[in-house]
């Protein structure tokens, strides 16, 4: 695992779809969300973008006994880190979004509806963190299932970047981007975001990873190192593992 830095100019990132806390299917399903919140403690990532994440479900809340009372992304936020979460979409139990726990402090938040056709909601959160005083935009996605939804959801980021942040502010895009080939990473590289991956950083499915559909790209940042932390422990919190970025800023 990348070793935590205590060097300020080191941001460490990391992006994690947590599969709604619960694991498993009709009566076996389990609540992971409580070993999620030490799992997402261990990751020491100064910014941690989450997919997949619940503000309520009242079915889940009436079936698990141990269901807790805060939103999800306060619940998983580690003594310390601010919580911003926006909704994505509403199901006829509650609704569920993305999410970004940080240690530093937040300036502000937006969100954008990305979402492709009637049978997917999907959004963009976008957040602007303060390091050491910098303003570093971190956008949280997670993209649709349709290959031709990815595309089109990726040239929606472009234009949002191009008209929400300063030409040569430093740009984090992080999310599950349901993305193995090089289509996205080609619409992004035209934005100068850039994002690196190979066999140590498959992410997707947890249990035995022969993917990387989670993604870390950044802009105005120099990567130093990627990895995605393996294990039984991990594949039994959700489908998906964590990926873990260190930038020099």
């Amino acid at each position: 695992m990348l070793a935590p830095d205590s060097d300020p100019s080191v941001l460490r990132v990391a992006t994690y779809n947590i599969h709604k806390g619960v694991q498993g299917l009709g009566p076996a399903r389990r609540l992971e969300i409580h070993n999620l919140a030490l799992a997402v403690e261990t990751l020491d990532a100064d910014i941690v973008c989450l997919q997949e994440v619940r503000r309520l479900n009242h079915r889940e809340a009436g079936y698990f006994t141990r269901w807790p009372e805060l939103p999800q992304a306060d619940f998983l936020a580690p003594e310390g880190y601010e919580a911003v979460y926006v909704t994505n979409a509403f199901t006829r139990h509650g609704e569920h979004g993305n999410a970004l726990l940080s240690r530093w402090p937040v300036s502000g938040h937006r969100h954008e509806d990305m979402s492709d056709h009637r049978f997917e909601q999907r959004g963009l959160l976008h957040v602007e963190v303060l390091v050491t005083g910098q303003p570093v935009h971190v956008i949280v996605v997670h993209f649709g299932l349709i290959p031709a939804s990815r595309r089109r959801q990726a040239e929606q980021v472009r234009r949002y970047i191009q008209r929400e942040i300063p030409a040569g502010a430093p740009v984090v895009v992080a999310g599950d981007f349901n993305d193995w080939g090089s289509r996205v990473q080609r619409v992004l590289a035209q934005d100068a975001l850039h994002g690196f991956e190979g066999p140590r950083t498959y992410t997707y499915p947890s249990r035995l990873p022969v993917v990387q559909l989670d993604h870390i790209y950044a802009r105005g940042l120099r990567p130093i190192g990627l990895m995605a932390p393996r294990g039984r422990v991990w594949h039994r919190m959700s489908d998906h593992l964590p990926l873990i970025a260190e930038f020099r800023m």
